[in-house]
């Protein structure tokens, strides 16, 4: 194998004007379908993990006076997180899908004209 010619020939592909920008656009199009559905379950998982947190420390006695009242309510507090987190992929798939289906004609014709090539 002649590792001189492969590395050549990569070198002129990185630096060939590029002719592709239908797939260009097909690649921004699927990262604008699926954007808002990342954004959405970064966001909701860190604020519920960090609930559940405020939780276990009120729970723990950690923060808060430590009477039999912030246990309690740090119980509630801690559910609440454990809520969170269990129906954030649900929504995460429900706000994905949506995505998927606002931009899918746009995205099946673009890879339509580019498998015709």
């Amino acid at each position: 194998m002649n590792t001189d010619k492969i590395y050549a020939e990569q070198l002129a592909n990185e630096y060939a004007p590029k002719d592709t920008s239908k797939v260009i656009a097909l690649r921004k199009l699927d990262a604008k379908a699926k954007l808002p559905a990342t954004v959405f379950t970064y966001s909701f998982g860190i604020v519920s993990a960090l609930v559940l947190g405020v939780g276990m420390c009120l729970a723990m006695g950690q923060i808060g006076s430590g009477t039999t009242g912030s246990f309690v309510l740090g119980i509630g507090i801690g559910c609440i997180g454990m809520i969170g987190l269990g129906v954030n992929y649900p929504v995460y798939k429900r706000i994905l899908e949506n995505g998927k289906k606002k931009y899918a004609f746009e995205i099946m014709e673009l890879a339509k004209e580019i498998s015709e090539k």
